[in-house]
């Protein structure tokens, strides 16, 4: 019985691909196989796959009878193509590798294969819902500690893996740019609110999980069964003016502060994909909590971590003009979660609540204990207090204008070829009006 952490023919590190730069690519070797939604050339959008330099068209390869013929992927997103059942999933990422994998297929298939800097890349799916939660512990430690020094941790945040509802309307793509935000802020010695250009802006190093088939209207999803609702993943920024937020946050939580902007990486970097690099849950600490039985489950404990590397770089408009290369904040693993993805899903759906196909979940700011690995710039300078300095001597407390963030991922395991999630990257445009 295949399961979801179970490897097949296409996770095989000596596969290789007749695709010449697919060859020991950093991100898209064929051992990976990300779905997108793409633009050859100002054509109409249409669903592709990422292999070395290239994007493989699927559509194409449908219409000259090269995939078997399957709805799903003539639709400009990704949508139905999510909602496929696991075992047609696995059964399309088969057929795929098999094209690109044997050398006699080359002829007929390289004529639906398009250099990938000369397409567009788009949202790769209609998102209805977008839900961000908080499950990187030392993220909720870290920023809890600077307001909260002696009891950093809100009493439900082990019982419970928390989130809110965001604005799918306000994702973009990685490449486009961010424009600094307005809104009220309140500095701690003012009488009353000022509106204007944020002064805090940060970004936020979280992992997006994108749902499958989903489940109906007052119908929970079990633990058990999480896994076989998770379509794929991607990197996620999502943004936020850290004065908007103190200010705007009691008592309804997150508002102006998260949901002009958060930036996504185009490539879907499927379930299938990551089968080879799901590792078991770290263990709670000692006195810490079990979780709640609708929550629990050993074999998402064994095989529901993510084995991923993750890092933050920073280039200023300076460093650009100076052709230096972008500064790395901070790396550190995406295991540094408190919580599972399909204990996210689990969770969100356990009140009846119906996810779609296409709907994204974000995990919240993934840090890790020591500064190396923090994910945001409000632990790197400690809410401000501990500018960073930048290669050009530039200090950064907050980001400013020019800047240029970007986001990256490598899954690695013993034994199977590496794969990567791509880039997520955004420019910060001055504030309009």
């Amino acid at each position: 019985m295949t399961r979801w952490w179970t490897t097949d023919e296409t996770h095989d590190p000596a596969r290789t691909s007749w695709v010449e730069s697919a060859q020991g690519h950093g991100d898209f070797p064929i051992q990976n196989l990300p779905y997108g939604v793409f633009s050859p050339n100002g054509a109409e959008a249409r669903i592709g796959v990422a292999i070395g330099d290239m994007i493989l068209d699927l559509a194409a390869c449908v219409e000259a009878g090269l995939i078997a013929r399957d709805a799903a992927l003539l639709h400009p997103t990704l949508n139905a193509l999510m909602a496929l059942p696991g075992v047609m999933r696995r059964s399309l990422r088969r057929a795929i590798s098999a094209l690109l994998s044997d050398p006699a297929m080359r002829a007929t298939v390289t004529p639906h294969l398009h250099v990938a800097g000369d397409c567009t890349l788009h949202l790769p799916a209609q998102i209805g819902d977008y839900s961000d939660f908080y499950v990187g512990i030392h993220h909720a430690n870290n920023i809890g500690r600077q307001f909260r020094p002696d009891n950093p941790l809100l009493p439900n945040y082990k019982y419970v893996p928390i989130g809110y509802h965001g604005r799918a309307s306000s994702i973009r793509p990685s490449g486009e740019a961010l424009v600094r935000p307005c809104g009220q802020r309140k500095a701690p010695d003012a009488d009353a609110p000022v509106y204007g250009p944020t002064a805090r802006l940060d970004y936020e190093l979280e992992l997006g999980v994108w749902v499958g088939p989903g489940n109906d209207l007052g119908s929970p999803i079990g633990i058990h069964d999480a896994a076989e609702h998770i379509a794929g993943f991607c990197l996620l920024n999502d943004w936020s003016a850290r004065d908007f937020q103190a200010w705007e946050y009691q008592p309804l939580g997150p508002f102006l502060a998260k949901n002009f902007h958060s930036t996504i990486s185009p490539w879907v970097v499927t379930a299938e994909a990551m089968a080879p690099f799901r590792i078991a849950q770290p263990a709670r600490p000692d006195g810490d909590p079990a979780p709640l039985p609708y929550l629990a489950d050993p074999v998402d404990q064994a095989h529901g971590a993510l084995g991923l590397t993750l890092a933050v770089y920073l280039t200023s408009a300076t460093m650009r003009a100076e052709g230096m290369a972008p500064m790395r904040l901070s790396h550190g693993p995406a295991s540094n979660m408190y919580w599972t993805v399909q204990q996210i899903v689990t969770h969100h759906a356990s009140n009846g609540c119906n996810l779609m196909p296409g709907d994204l979940l974000g995990t919240g700011t993934i840090s890790a204990p020591l500064r190396e690995g923090f994910g945001s710039l409000m632990e790197l300078s400690a809410g401000g207090k501990e500018p960073l300095t930048l290669p050009t001597g530039e200090t950064r407390a907050f980001l400013a204008d020019g800047d240029e963030v970007m986001l990256r991922a490598v899954a690695r395991a013993d034994g199977f070829m590496s794969i990567g999630f791509g880039e997520c990257r955004a420019q910060i445009l001055p504030a309009r009006g």
